[in-house]
């Protein structure tokens, strides 16, 4: 069906049940397959570790080498997604970390080098499908179904974290961990191939590739948007205060102030099942201040912090989780949803780029001083300020007219 102007705008109704969409289905199924592609490298990897196949220390240069292509890859992809075919992109990112996913297999307890390598274009192809699935998104799903779309795919990434990990170590016992890497590599190639293609893509010919300058337009364009600016400001320091110091936090206290890992497990699931409680919340759900509202969940993720700050009771610590989790898909599903609705439709993967480039990009850095940071001053002072930080930082990011809606007067919106 040809869209209409009201389709592209946002003001025609939803279609009805997104699923029943062939597109829209391949594009789910994709963006799945991918997500749960980058959640098993660890976990598999952690198995290994285990099953004393590589030591710690291998695999923690491995994740920093996976990390390092996620930060070079997300900004050039952004580039290449808007100049060329998002669906390009997603397929050769799909189909580089597909390789390389054998090739970590074959690397283990052979060569520390080759799984480095490796796991180097693995994360490149991570990085790359980021910006591109986000700028697909809004070539495939039209402007009134966006937020569902958006929820949908959450939603999915949810459910893969909850079923998941019993699920791999359940299979690790019988096929090994080398065989659980040639299943992750089939997943990028799942994600590579089945979504489906969207518009086509402005010609190029004539025109001089100046990748700098092209993403310092995307920047621009970021510029034009202030509640975006202020938003990804929040994000990016709750994500690298709070998320960071939580994520060395929750263990140490889960050892130390309950003597038992019951607390860490139930607290991760419990900041699991908020998110999709959160993801299936918005699916129905549009509120009438987004950007609003999403800061507040945003917000939220302040309760995590806080309730590691003294010895209490377990449940209370399971509770601040789970809102927490809420919390974040309450602000990931208008986020992403105003971005493909706002933003320039020829420089949306480029200002997707800068959104993950700087929110996850910074993350390693906020774990990197989190660590000594808590070893010298204590767990409580470290999580009271960030805590604080949590709170007040959305709370700023919302004093902007533009937060209220996450919407700009004079977007070029597609």
């Amino acid at each position: 069906m040809t869209p209409t102007t009201e389709d592209l705008r946002g003001d025609a109704p939803p279609r009805g049940p997104l699923l029943l969409d062939p597109a829209f289905l391949r594009l789910w199924c994709g963006a799945t397959a991918s997500g749960l592609a980058t959640w098993s490298l660890p976990f598999v990897l952690g198995l290994a570790v285990l099953e004393r196949s590589i030591t710690p220390t291998v695999l923690g240069l491995v994740l920093a080498a996976r990390t390092v292509g996620f930060l070079l890859a997300v900004p050039a992809a952004g580039v290449l997604a808007d100049r060329y075919s998002r669906r390009a992109v997603v397929l050769w990112a799909g189909l580089a970390a597909a390789v390389a996913a054998p090739v970590i297999a074959y690397g283990l307890g052979r060569s520390t080098l080759v799984m480095a390598v490796a796991a180097l274009v693995a994360g490149a192809g991570q990085g790359a499908c980021r910006p591109a699935f986000q700028a697909l998104t809004a070539e495939v799903v039209l402007a009134a179904d966006r937020r569902r779309a958006n929820a949908a795919m959450t939603v999915a990434v949810r459910v893969t974290s909850l079923v998941a990990p019993g699920l791999t170590a359940l299979l690790a016992t019988v096929a090994g961990v080398w065989a659980l890497l040639i299943a992750t590599g089939a997943l990028w190639l799942v994600a590579g191939l089945l979504p489906p293609a969207g518009k086509p893509s402005a010609p190029t010919s004539g025109t001089r590739f100046a990748p700098v300058a092209e993403f310092l337009e995307g920047v621009r364009e970021a510029r034009r948007h202030p509640w975006f600016l202020a938003g990804l400001g929040a994000l990016t320091a709750v994500i690298a205060t709070g998320y960071s110091a939580t994520g060395v936090a929750l263990p140490l206290v889960s050892r130390d102030d309950y003597g038992t890992e019951f607390v860490l497990a139930a607290a991760t699931t419990g900041y699991t099942v908020g998110a999709l409680l959160g993801g299936l919340l918005l699916s129905r759900w549009s509120p009438r201040a987004p950007g609003w509202t999403a800061l507040l969940g945003l917000g939220c993720y302040g309760l995590a912090p806080l309730s590691l700050v003294v010895p209490t009771s377990p449940l209370v610590v399971i509770a601040a989780y789970v809102v927490a989790g809420v919390g974040i898909e309450l602000f990931n599903v208008p986020w992403f949803t105003a971005t493909q609705h706002e933003v320039a439709p020829d420089k949306l993967a480029r200002v997707s780029s800068l959104d993950f480039l700087l929110s996850y990009g910074l993350a390693p850095l906020g774990l990197s001083v989190m660590a000594p940071l808590i070893e010298h001053v204590g767990v409580a002072p470290v999580m009271v300020g960030c805590a604080v930080i949590c709170f007040a930082a959305p709370a700023l990011a919302a004093l902007h007219p533009s937060s209220r809606s996450f919407a700009t007067g004079s977007a070029v919106r597609g």
